[in-house]
Parts: structure tokens; C-alpha cells; sequence
């Protein structure tokens, strides 16, 4: 891979290394974003909190990123939060998830570009909740899903109450979160927690390869294709079609709209431009 083709950032939310806890890479139009504990199962603390947001934000921000990719370092999405690390006495709990978890959590549900979550092993606890706010999720055949608060006398946090009823139905994610029951990759297929299933071996080409597919897609039908089927969880069949009709006049408008339709007429490959 040439120099051109690759970025790394600096510290913080930056290259991985002593002190570090998120690592940033950019592949072309191609953000890979990974957590960066794995002495920890890359459970999260409030530094990594910190820094995803960081990334995140350099993401979303990079008009020559198209889409991300966040994954966990050495074969490990994230184990949750650290409980070794015990419980704030310094704050509480509500305000630690609200101010550490909550931003970045928001950060990757709001922000214009698709985000692919690249599952491998774990992603328990909050780490869950990762992996489902992602727009996308790409699980390795030996990776699972575990939601193990109630074992430990906790509840889920992180929104993993909201994305688990809305995607699984009221009974199904009640009971999947009070039993903190381990669903594997190929059970999270079926559910539709997870959209591809992939040979462990092949999550990292094959993630990255998928957010290049989709980096070639015009950047403005994703972003408000992504804003409308967000609000549309939360609105009714009247509100939802006129927010697409917004969005749609919006896009009419656009020259890669224009593009799409003379490649479409010339039967080529559109050149989008994100304008």
C-alpha cells in the first residue's frame, strides 16, 4: 500500500503505540478506527471514550473519507467497560455515561458518513452497544454479542435498550439481556443484529473492502439516506415521507444527482463528488 494511499494520525486518537488507546488510519477515502486495549479486551475507560470521539470527529470532518471502518485490535471488538478499574468515586455513574459514552456514541449515529462495525470476538456490555450504533456490522464467524449487565446486578446502558428492542422486538431483546445470553455471529445474522457473516481470517480485507465499495457511492444519498431512516425510527409513516421529500429535493439538486443520471443513461460507472 503506497504512502499516498495511507495516513496515520498523531497521539491521542492516533497511531497505535505506548500511551495510546484508539488508532487511526485513513485508506484513501477509507477511515479504519481501531480500539486500541487489547490487554483489556479493549474494554473502554474514560480515555478511549475520549479519544473515539476524537477519531470520530477527525472522520467525519476529512472530506476525503467516505466511510469508516471501527474495529478492535487483536482479534477483540471490546470486552465493555472496565470494570478493573471499578466505578467513578469521583462521579456519578449517570454522569460519566453521559458525558464519556453518550457524545461519541451520538457522534457515530449522527454523523453523515456510514460506519462499519467490524466485529471480532467480544462486543459485550457497552461494547454492544458499539458495535449496534454502527450504521453497518460485519461479524467474524467466531465473534458474539453479550449484553452482561443483569448477571452482575446492572442494567444495559450505553442506548443498548433502544437499539436491541427496535431490532430484535420487546421480548426477544428482554429476554436476551436479562438471561445475558452470548448470541453468536451466524444467530445475530438471522436476527439481523449483524449484516455479513465472514471467515475470521478475512474480517479486516473484507470490512475494509466493503466501506471502499461504499465510498464509491455518492456521498449524499448515503448521509440523507442514513438521516432519514434514523429520524424514522422515532416518527410516523406521514412525518417520515415528508422528510424524504426534504431530503430528496435536496439531493435532486446535486451534481452527483445529475452524474448518476447521465452515467445511469450512458450506461457507465458514475464519478461521484460528494456535491
Amino acid at each position: 500500500m503506497s504512502a499516498e494511499d495511507t495516513s496515520r494520525s498523531e497521539a491521542g486518537a492516533g497511531e497505535a503505540g505506548a500511551g495510546t488507546t484508539v488508532a487511526y488510519d485513513r485508506h484513501g477515502p477509507v477511515a479504519v478506527v481501531t480500539l486500541n486495549r487489547p490487554e483489556v479486551l479493549n474494554a473502554f475507560n474514560r480515555q478511549l471514550a475520549h479519544d473515539l470521539r476524537d477519531a470520530m470527529i477527525r472522520a467525519s470532518g476529512d472530506d476525503e473519507v467516505r466511510a469508516v471502518v471501527l474495529r478492535g485490535a487483536e482479534g477483540y471488538f471490546s470486552a465493555g467497560a472496565d470494570l478493573k478499574q471499578g466505578f467513578p468515586t469521583d462521579r456519578k455513574v449517570e454522569d460519566m455515561l453521559n458525558t464519556d459514552f453518550r457524545p461519541v456514541l451520538d457522534m457515530i449515529a449522527g454523523m453523515e458518513k456510514p460506519v462499519i462495525a467490524a466485529v471480532a470476538g467480544p462486543a459485550a456490555g457497552v461494547g454492544l452497544s458499539f458495535a449496534l450504533v454502527c450504521d453497518l456490522v460485519m461479524m467474524a464467524d467466531d465473534a458474539y454479542l453479550l449484553s452482561p449487565f443483569a448477571a452482575i446486578g446492572l442494567i444495559p446502558d450505553g442506548g443498548a435498550t433502544w437499539l436491541l428492542v427496535r431490532q430484535l422486538g420487546y421480548h426477544r431483546a428482554y429476554q436476551m439481556c436479562i438471561e445475558s445470553e452470548r448470541v453468536p455471529a451466524q444467530r445475530c445474522h438471522e436476527l439481523g443484529l449483524a449484516n455479513r457473516v465472514v471467515p475470521a481470517a478475512e474480517l479486516e480485507t473484507r470490512s475494509l473492502a466493503w466501506a471502499r465499495e461504499l465510498a464509491e457511492r455518492a456521498p449524499l444519498a448515503l448521509a440523507r439516506t442514513k438521516l432519514a431512516m434514523r429520524d424514522a425510527m422515532n416518527i410516523s409513516l406521514s412525518e417520515a415521507i415528508a422528510r424524504e421529500a426534504h431530503l430528496q429535493n435536496a439531493c435532486v439538486q446535486s451534481e452527483d444527482a445529475k452524474e448518476g443520471v447521465a452515467a445511469f443513461l450512458a450506461k457507465r460507472k458514475p464519478e461521484f463528488k460528494g456535491k
